[in-house]
C-alpha cells in the first residue's frame, strides 16, 4: 500500500485528473469506473511489452468505459468484447494467440476495505453510502483489491467474423448484414420497441349470409364437428357454394360465411396481398422449411394446418431450441411428438399453422427466419449394428448367478433391427475385461454394450478397464431412474453403452431410451442428459406401456 501522501496515478494521469476525466466521459464519477482504471492498468502491467491486445469485460457496468478510456480497445472498433457474465473482471489478451491476463475484483481482498465492500456487495442503498470514504479507499487500495490469473481466450473469440453482404430487409425495407438471416434482427423480434405501433390493420374478409353465398367461393376451410364421431373440413378454401349447401352450413351453426370478394384475386387476398399472408400459404411455407430428411408433408393444407409425416421408420429428432423460438413468434404455432421417440412410416409427427386467417407478412418472415438455418424435424434411420455384449461380474463368470443380461439385451437389440454378434462373460478383472473388449472388437462389433460393474462397489472396475482398452469421451451418469449409472463412450468409431444392473430388474430403463439414439447416430451430450431429468423418472406402473408413457420425454 502506498503512503498516504504518495502521488497516485492511473496510467499517466494523477488520480484526481482521472476522476475528472471519468466524470466528463461517463457523466458522473462512478466508483466502478475509477476502480476499473486501476484494473485495466494492472492488466497492462502483466502483458509483455509491445503486445497488440484486445479486451473482454465480463460486465456491462462501468468497466467497459474504463477500457475505452485507457486503451485503444472500444466497442466500436470491435477490439473490446462485452460478455455479460455479471462478474467485475477485465481481460487483456494477445489478439493473435489469445494468451492474456484476467483481473477481477476479489471478494476476499475487499473484506479489508469496508467502504469498498459496502459498495461492491450493495450492503447499503447508494444514497446511504459514504462517497468520500469510498473514493478514499479506492485511491488507497488501487489494484490491491483485485486478483490476477493467466488465461487462454477461446479460439472462436479470436476469429474476426465479417458482416458479409448488405441486403434490404423485406419487412422494414432497411439495410442489414445478410449473415443475420432472411430478415433483419429487429424484425426477428430483437427491436427494443413496442410492436404494432405503426402496423397496418388486417384485411377485413367479406362476410355474407349463407343464402347470399350461393355461387361464391369459400375464403377458408370450414369444419364440422360431431362430438365423439368426426371433426373435418367439409368445405375447403376456394370451393364454390351451391344451393344445396345452405342447409348444411346452417346445421353447422354458420349463418354467415366468409367468401372471396368480387374484386379480389383468386386467393382472396386483394390489395392486402403484399402485407398479409393467408393461413394456408403460411402453413405450407412453414412446414416445407421444417421438414428434414425422413419427413414429408400432407398437402394441401386442411383447416389452415399442414401435418408432417414420417417418411420412414426411425428415430424422430427435434431441434428443441428452434422449435421453442418458432413458437415464441406471435400468431404462429407448431406442435410435435417428443424428441427421441421411435416412429413408423406415415405416422404424423408434427403439425403447424398460422393462428389467424391472415398473418402479417412481418410475422410470416420472422417465423421463416427462425427456420432459416435448417429443418426442425428429421427421422433418422436406425442402422443395423453388429453388437457385442460384455457381461462383467465374478459371480456370473463362476456360475454362482445365472446370466440374465444377454437374453434381455439380445431381445431389445433384435427388436430394433440389429444383430447380436457375440457375447462374453468375464470376472471383475481389468485384464479380463480389456481382453474381452479387444476380442469383441476383433470379431467386428461396431457397438459394444457392457453390463454391470458400473456402481461404486470397490470390485466394479468396468470403467477403468474400458479406459485401458482405449475408450475415449466417456460420459458417466444420467439423471434417469432407473439407469443413473449409465455410461457412454467410444473406442475409435465403435460406440460404447454401459448398462447398469437395474436392467435386470426393471422392464424399462435407460437402455430403452439411449439404444435407439445410438443406433440412429445421435451424439449424446451432458447438456441433453441434463434436460432429460424432467420426465426421466419411471413410474414403475404395474402394466408397462412404454413407449406410450411420459418416461424419458
Amino acid at each position: 500500500m502506498k503512503a498516504e501522501n504518495d502521488p497516485v496515478f492511473v496510467g499517466s494521469q494523477s488520480f484526481d485528473d482521472f476522476v475528472l476525466q471519468v466524470r466528463d466521459f461517463h457523466g458522473s464519477a462512478a466508483p466502478g469506473l475509477v476502480l476499473g482504471g486501476f484494473m485495466v492498468e494492472e492488466a497492462r502491467r502483466h502483458l509483455p511489452e509491445a503486445t497488440i491486445f484486445d479486451a473482454i469485460s465480463e460486465t456491462t457496468h462501468c468497466l467497459p468505459d474504463a477500457v475505452q478510456l485507457l486503451t485503444p480497445c472500444t466497442i466500436g472498433n470491435g477490439w473490446l468484447r462485452v460478455i455479460s457474465l455479471g462478474r467485475y473482471a477485465v481481460t487483456l489478451y494477445d489478439k493473435y494467440t489469445g494468451e492474456g491476463v484476467r483481473i477481477y475484483l476479489d471478494p476476499d481482498k475487499v473484506e479489508f476495505w469496508p467502504a469498498i465492500r459496502t459498495w461492491y456487495m450493495k450492503l447499503l442503498p447508494k444514497k446511504e453510502q459514504d462517497s468520500a470514504a469510498l473514493f478514499a479507499e479506492i485511491k488507497a487500495a488501487g489494484a490491491t483489491v483485485c486478483s490476477m490469473e493467466p488465461v487462454q481466450v477461446a479460439p472462436h473469440l479470436l476469429q474476426r467474423k465479417g458482416r458479409g453482404g448488405i441486403v434490404v430487409c423485406p419487412v422494414c425495407k432497411e439495410a442489414y448484414p445478410q449473415l443475420d438471416g432472411r430478415i433483419c434482427r429487429a424484425c426477428q423480434g430483437e427491436a427494443p420497441y413496442v410492436e404494432g405501433a405503426s402496423g397496418m390493420a388486417p384485411p377485413v374478409p367479406c362476410a355474407v349470409s349463407v343464402d347470399q353465398a350461393v355461387g361464391r367461393k369459400a375464403l377458408h376451410d370450414m369444419t364440422q364437428i360431431e362430438p365423439g364421431k368426426t371433426k373435418d373440413a367439409v368445405f375447403v378454401k376456394g370451393q364454390e357454394i351451391n344451393v344445396g349447401d345452405i342447409c348444411r352450413l346452417q346445421q353447422m351453426g354458420r349463418m354467415r360465411v366468409y367468401v372471396q370478394g368480387v374484386d379480389e384475386d383468386p386467393d382472396g387476398e386483394g390489395g392486402a396481398k403484399t402485407a398479409w399472408v393467408h393461413e394456408n400459404e403460411a402453413a405450407e411455407a412453414f412446414a416445407t422449411a421444417m421438414a428434414g430428411p425422413g419427413v414429408e408433408l400432407r398437402l394441401p393444407p386442411r383447416e389452415g394446418k399442414v401435418d408432417l409425416l414420417a417418411d420412414r421408420d426411425g428415430l424422430f429428432s427435434v431441434d428443441l431450441d428452434r422449435l421453442e423460438a418458432f413458437n415464441l413468434v406471435p400468431e404462429v404455432m407448431c406442435a410435435s411428438r417428443h424428441d427421441g421417440v421411435l416412429v413408423k412410416k406415415d405416422m404424423t409427427v408434427a403439425g403447424t399453422r398460422a393462428i389467424p386467417l391472415y398473418l402479417s407478412r412481418h410475422l410470416f418472415w420472422r417465423a421463416l427466419s427462425v427456420l432459416e438455418p435448417g429443418p426442425l424435424f428429421t427421422v433418422l434411420p436406425l442402422r443395423k449394428a453388429r453388437i457385442g455384449v460384455l457381461v462383467t461380474g465374478t459371480e456370473v463368470f463362476q456360475g454362482l448367478v445365472e446370466d440374465k443380461f444377454v437374453p434381455i439385451v439380445s431381445s431389445k437389440v433384435q427388436a430394433l433391427g440389429s444383430d447380436l454378434l457375440a457375447s462374453r462373460i468375464v470376472p471383475d478383472s481389468r485384464e479380463a475385461i480389456v481382453a474381452a473388449v479387444r476380442e469383441l472388437l476383433g470379431l467386428g462389433a461396431d457397438l459394444l454394450i457392457t453390463t454391470a460393474g458400473l456402481s461404486v462397489d470397490p470390485d466394479d472396475v468396468t470403467r477403468q478397464a474400458l479406459l485401458e482398452a482405449g475408450a475415449e469421451d466417456l460420459l458417466y451418469g444420467t439423471p434417469v431412474l432407473p439407469g443413473t449409472m449409465t455410461l457412454f463412450g467410444r473406442i475409435g468409431s465403435v460406440q460404447i453403452l454401459g448398462v447398469p444392473a437395474c436392467a435386470l430388474f426393471f422392464k424399462t430403463t435407460s437402455l430403452d431410451l439411449f439404444l435407439p439414439r445410438l443406433l440412429a447416430g445421435r451424439t449424446i451430450s451432458r447438456g441433453e442428459l441434463a434436460r432429460m431429468g424432467a420426465g426421466a423418472l419411471c413410474m414403475q406402473c404395474r402394466t408397462c406401456s412404454f413407449p406410450k408413457c411420459p418416461f424419458g420425454k
